[in-house]
């Protein structure tokens, strides 16, 4: 989809629910329950955006329209990075985004969306569902009276679009660069000069200059927001999102509100849409690729080594210092994820990685 295109069709959709915003409580009519969903990215947005519609299509045709969830885009509500506030303050009932967003209300949460040089998409599955941090995310979240719950995932990102080619750690330093999360404060302490940025508003910025290099996802989500148009050099994988997870959070007295079918019904579409824009992302990625470096002419590149190399460095030291000198809930997210990550990524070197190297060797069809 052209860039123009989709914010074309993004502004007639927001215009569209506008109306529909203006609602002051959740309908509730004949036993049916009506909830908004905001979510943090723009209207059809591939993937992720779609991702939300689609869970929120789930809820409403499994519950047989019991559960209506009705979703906001970006901007047609609340804007982008103010979706959890929403919920958080009664405006919504539910918001779809990353929970590292969130990070100024708790670091811990940064690791429920990825960690540099840190878990898979399957890594971080089994860690939430099986070795315990579902539950420590409980504990995170209920502070706010909230229930959070993986959404998606997008498989190791895109390292980002940058203006000029990089050829080690001396072309980061005082680089303007749009890039969230822990990442970002990996790449702060290679000298980069960094910010977040909602997924609509990236573009004018490195338009304008006032950035210089920006990632956000990968080439499905890319293409659609047009970054080769202002930025030509596309660098593979990043290395501090390996794994990203999006999130839906529930406002928790609402959810127990609920009978408990429309409770479960909630689990399982979230449960279920997390292995849904997995395969989107991963089916639609090469794709979306080849596109653009055949009818864009986008250079595919990989960090130096000396980038990487510094970045895991500054990755092992972030990672220390939030065990050292977080709070106690924080350090106990990031116990619980390195013990996980230890013991899962015995099975991922040492039966996945042979694997693929052998498949990458061996391996080649026409």
């Amino acid at each position: 989809m052209k860039r123009r295109e989709f914010f074309k069709q993004a502004s007639v959709a927001t215009i569209g629910a506008a109306a529909a915003a203006t609602l002051a409580t959740p309908a509730i009519a004949q036993g049916n329950i009506t909830w908004r969903m905001v979510t943090t990215w723009p209207k059809n947005f591939p993937g992720l955006g779609v991702g939300a519609q689609k869970l929120a299509d789930r809820i409403t045709k499994a519950s047989g329209g019991r559960l209506t969830v009705q979703v906001f885009a970006a901007g047609e509500m609340v804007p982008g990075l103010q979706a959890l506030d929403a919920v958080i303050d009664g405006s919504a009932e539910m918001s779809h985004g990353a929970a590292y967003y969130w990070q100024n209300k708790s670091q811990a949460l940064s690791f429920f969306t990825g960690v540099p040089f840190g878990m898979t998409n399957r890594e971080l599955g089994a860690w939430v569902r099986y070795l315990g941090g579902q539950e420590i995310w409980d504990k995170i979240y209920d502070q706010f009276g909230l229930q959070g719950f993986l959404s998606g995932d997008t498989g190791t990102q895109a390292g980002g679009w940058f203006k000029n080619e990089l050829t080690g750690v001396a072309d980061v330093q005082g680089l303007r660069f749009r890039t969230p999360g822990l990442g970002g404060q990996v790449w702060a302490k290679l000298g980069a000069s960094v910010t977040n940025l909602a997924a609509g508003e990236i573009f004018a910025a490195l338009q304008s200059g006032t950035l210089d290099a920006a990632e956000f996802v990968g080439p499905y989500n890319d293409l659609a927001l047009g970054f080769h148009q202002v930025a030509k050099n596309y660098y593979f994988p990043s290395f501090v999102e390996p794994g990203l997870a999006t999130e839906v959070v529930v406002d928790k007295a609402k959810l127990a509100e609920l009978p408990e079918d429309l409770q479960e019904i909630v689990r399982i579409a979230a449960q279920a849409s997390y292995d849904d824009v997995s395969s989107d992302m991963y089916a639609n990625d090469p794709r979306a690729l080849q596109a653009l470096v055949s009818e864009h002419g986008v250079n595919v590149r990989q960090f130096p080594e000396e980038i990487i190399e510094a970045g895991a460095k500054a990755s092992m030291e972030l990672i220390s210092e939030i065990r050292e000198g977080g709070d106690a809930l924080t350090k106990e997210t990031a116990e619980s994820f390195i013990s996980a990550l230890n013991l899962l990524r015995t099975r991922t070197e040492g039966t996945d990685m042979p694997f693929l190297v052998a498949r990458e060797k061996y391996i080649k069809y026409e």
